[in-house]
Order: structure tokens, then C-alpha cells, then sequence
């Protein structure tokens, strides 16, 4: 049975050892990961050099995304509080810049290569992503990707991803995958546009991927919408009909959830001279930056939460979507084999019986006087044996043309991922001492079932812990405290009184 190649081996370890000073209870997580991928192994799902583990980001990740110019770079400087991005009103920078705490206070930027071979970051193997959009653009890590550490406290426990604008390269689709990859890992997505641009109606290819994509999904809650610069409308007879228009065209793409924001930079604000009316633009900026801030703050809760289910997730994928789809795979082989396996059995049959009732003349040419009542049921035994041998070699070869056309049915039903998947599946069903008529998928045993309840069950049990961590619903952990509180202040207080009574 496969299992883990080194490499993926000491990246589990060393996020173990980061994990016990971050989130002890996910090590846990890390360990139910581990034994779902043994199950991966075994039923082919899964390669030694991959882990259902490395599959996932393990810091709370919050992309910002959105058109060039929208003030993306400049909102995230000052959540830092921290000049960390360049800032202007022309597209400034064509990468994606993941950007995570680091004690030194020196700024490192550092290749897209630290973020493509670690898996404890979002991008992870993104080489291989970038390579089937266009071959050789997975040398080319470094062009799309790079990764900066800065020592704000704000950044602790948390990594951001800044974006270059959607639109500032055309649009090219290796951009557009990366998007749609980070969109799938954050725990938190800021889309920004630009209010200077009154006109949402002339972007509406860049509305139709940000907002249109996201209105389905099951996690469209972690989408903010914010209409940055809003400060720019101060001098508009009605600004909030400059706001209105943006909602309605996030609604004509079908947006259903999400919030939408409408903040400014106060240092780079313009200046808005009714004071009654400055007054209300920077309570609803202050409001509005308040509750998206929280909103950060509240990832790594919710990023916890997201790593137990992704492995409960998995789990139950494993059993209600892979291993029906391959038991119908193995059908579908099966069909195959038996009805050429008949068309051969019939021909060969034929001829074997025709050539086992022919008059054995070649043992008129045997020496040593056999006699011929001997001959000729030697020669049936020989033509038995050859057409036996001949029937097994067209069996095999049965199999094999039926593997292969199911291989091709799989390649046209699935996209390239899965379709790789259910193929390295598929073939370690059809392996020489396979049997056609195996009931259930090869590594779907008996052993591997429990297992797999076992940490359906133990995902369940990292989901109280993490509630007990976070919640406390019955009030006990505060009347706790308030019980044992007063204990330990009473020798202070009674060293206080007895002298005063003393004294009386």
C-alpha cells in the first residue's frame, strides 16, 4: 500500500510544531487528516506525494480583491498601520502579495517559491496549477506570486492577500484561476471597487466574475463588498444615490448575500466642508471600518471551525461520492470485460470443437508405434490446453480494452483534477489479481470503513472542543471564575480589616 513520501511526511511535522503554540486542538485536526489519507492511499485516491492535510490552508486567510485602483493596497497599509504596499491610482502591482507577521522588524519580500512548497500557506503547489493554463508558466512562480512579512500586531495569527487589480492585466486566465483559487481558501473576502467611477453599468465583465460567481455558493457570507473613496461623492446633491446604483448593479448580477460597506482613508480624503455633512460621512466610514475589522479578527474562530469541517467534509466524500462512483466505474469495466470475454469464448469455442473432432492425421507420423487410439485424445488435451491459454490471453486482453475505454470516459467526464483521481482509483481496481466481481472498490475494507466512522465521530468531538474553547452558553465558566475569584483576594481583604478592628 502507498503511503506519504518524505517530503509530505516532514511538512505534517512541522505543522504540528507550529499548531501546538497556535491552536493546540488542531493538531488533532492534523492527526485526522493523516488517517484519512491512509484511507486515500490504499483506495488510490490520493498520490505519496499528496495529503488530504496539505490540501487546505491552516492560517486564517482574508483576500482582498477587486478592480485596479479601488484603494485595495492602501485600505490594507492601514489595517496595518504599517506602509507595507505601494499605493497609487495606476495598477502598481501585477501579484498577488500574501503577506504574514514576522517578529523582525526589517520588511522581507520574499519568491513566489516560499509560498508555492509550503503548505501551511494558501498557493501551495500553485506550479502545477499554473501549468495547465499554459505550459511553462509554472516556472514562472515567481511572475505571479510573492510572499512579504511585516511585523504589525494586526497581522498576528492571520495571513492577507493583497491582489493586483482584476483588471490591470487583461485579464489573463493564469490571473483569473489564481482568483477563483484564493476565493475558494479564504475564510474572508473584501471585494473592492471604486467610487470615482460612477458608471458600475461599464464594468460589467468585472462585476459578472466577482459578484456573479459567488452568488450560488454555499459560503457567499464571507463576501464584504465595500465602495471605497466614497468621500469623493461628498459634493454630489445626493451621494447615496451613488451608493444605490452600486447595489443595484450587484444586484442585477444576482447578489443575494453578502454586505456592502462604503468607507474612505481618512488621511487621503478629500475635504468635505459642510461640517453637518463631514459629520455623517466619517460616522458611517467609522461604523463601517469597525465592523469590517471584526470581521478580521473573527477569522481565526472561523478558520478553526472550517479546518474540522473540511475534515469531516472529506470524510463523508470519501464514502457517499468516491466510492459509489468508482463501484459504478468497476461496473461499467465489468460490462465491458464480460461481453468481450463472450465474444472470444464463443469463437474460440467453435474452434476448438471443430479442431478437436478433425481426424488426428499428423499422429500417422508418429515414431515409436503410439497407436492411434492414444492420439487422438492427446491431441484434444494440446488443443484443449492451447485454446485455454489462447481464451486466457484474450481475457487480459478484454480487461485491458475495457480499462482503457473507461479511462477515456473518465477524462471526458471530469475535469483534469478529478479526473486524475478517479483514474489512479480506477486502475488500482483493475490490477492483474483483481477479480471482475469484487464487490466494493480496492481499499474499501472492512478495517478502513471504521476508520473512517471513527474520525466522522472524532471531527465531531473537535467541533465541542472548539465550542467549549469559544462559547460557554450555560454561564458556568463565568460563575467559576466568580467563585474562585473571592478566594483569592480574601486573605488580602481580611489582612485589611483585622487591623481596623484592632484598633476600635
Amino acid at each position: 500500500m502507498l503511503g506519504p513520501d518524505k517530503t509530505i511526511r516532514k511538512q505534517l511535522k512541522s505543522l504540528e510544531l507550529h499548531l501546538q503554540q497556535e491552536n493546540p486542538i488542531l493538531v488533532s485536526a492534523v492527526d485526522g487528516f493523516r488517517q484519512l489519507s491512509r484511507i486515500g492511499y490504499s483506495m488510490g485516491l490520493l498520490a505519496s506525494s499528496e495529503s488530504y492535510a496539505t490540501q487546505i490552508p491552516w492560517w486564517p486567510l482574508v483576500s482582498v480583491l477587486g478592480t485596479f485602483s479601488a484603494g485595495k493596497s492602501t485600505f490594507v497599509n492601514q489595517y496595518l498601520t504599517y506602509p507595507l504596499q505601494d499605493t497609487g491610482n495606476q495598477a502598481v502591482d501585477d501579484k498577488f502579495t500574501v503577506v504574514c507577521y514576522s517578529g523582525e522588524k526589517e520588511v522581507r519580500t520574499l519568491p513566489g517559491l516560499a509560498l508555492d512548497a509550503d503548505p501551511r500557506f494558501p498557493f501551495y503547489r500553485t506550479s502545477n496549477e499554473l501549468e495547465k493554463v499554459e505550459s511553462g508558466q509554472g516556472n514562472r512562480i515567481d511572475a505571479y506570486l510573492q510572499l512579504k512579512t511585516c511585523s504589525s500586531e494586526a497581522l498576528k495569527g492571520r495571513i492577507l492577500i493583497d491582489s493586483p487589480g482584476f483588471d490591470a492585466d487583461d485579464q489573463r486566465s493564469a490571473t483569473l484561476r489564481l482568483t477563483n483559487h484564493i476565493i475558494d481558501l479564504s475564510d474572508l473576502v473584501l471585494v473592492f471597487f471604486d467610487a470615482r467611477h460612477p458608471e458600475p453599468g461599464a464594468m460589467s465583465d468585472t462585476l459578472a466574475h466577482l459578484v456573479g460567481a459567488t452568488k450560488d455558493r454555499a459560503d457567499s457570507s464571507k463576501f464584504l463588498y465595500i465602495l471605497n473613496q466614497i468621500d469623493t461623492t461628498a459634493r454630489e446633491d445626493n451621494p447615496e444615490q451613488v451608493v444605490g446604483a452600486w447595489q443595484r448593479a450587484l444586484a442585477r448580477e444576482g447578489l443575494t448575500a453578502g454586505r456592502f460597506y462604503s468607507i474612505y482613508d481618512p488621511e487621503a480624503s478629500v475635504t468635505i466642508e459642510d461640517e453637518a455633512l463631514r459629520r455623517r460621512f466619517e460616522w458611517k466610514r467609522d461604523q463601517d471600518l469597525s465592523e469590517i475589522h471584526h470581521r478580521i479578527e473573527q477569522v481565526s474562530v472561523e478558520r478553526a471551525y472550517r479546518i474540522v469541517g473540511a475534515l469531516e467534509k472529506r470524510a463523508q466524500e470519501i464514502e457517499d461520492h468516491y466510492v459509489p462512483t468508482l463501484r459504478g466505474l468497476v461496473a461499467r469495466w465489468r460490462r465491458g470485460v464480460l461481453i468481450r470475454d463472450a465474444g472470444w469464448l464463443l469463437l474460440v469455442t467453435l474452434i476448438g470443437v471443430g479442431i478437436a473432432f478433425l481426424p488426428p492425421a499428423a499422429a500417422k507420423t508418429l515414431k515409436h508405434g503410439v497407436d492411434l487410439a492414444l492420439a487422438k485424445p492427446l491431441y484434444v488435451l494440446i488443443t484443449g490446453i492451447v485454446v485455454a491459454g489462447i481464451g486466457l490471453y484474450l481475457h487480459f486482453l478484454a480487461r485491458r480494452w475495457s480499462a482503457g475505454k473507461v479511462l477515456a470516459e473518465i477524462r471526458r467526464e471530469n475535469n483534469e483534477q478529478e479526473a486524475q483521481r478517479l483514474s489512479r482509483a480506477f486502475k488500482r481496481n483493475t490490477t492483474l489479481w483483481r477479480s471482475i466481481f469484487d464487490p466494493d472498490p480496492a481499499g474499501w475494507t472492512g478495517r478502513n470503513r471504521k476508520a473512517l466512522q471513527a474520525i466522522i465521530s472524532n471531527a465531531n468531538h473537535l467541533v465541542q472542543a472548539l465550542n467549549d474553547r469559544f462559547t460557554d452558553p450555560s454561564g458556568k465558566r463565568l460563575v467559576a471564575e466568580e467563585v474562585e475569584e473571592p478566594e483569592k483576594q480574601e486573605p488580602v481583604v481580611m489582612g485589611e480589616v483585622m487591623p481596623r478592628e484592632e484598633s476600635v
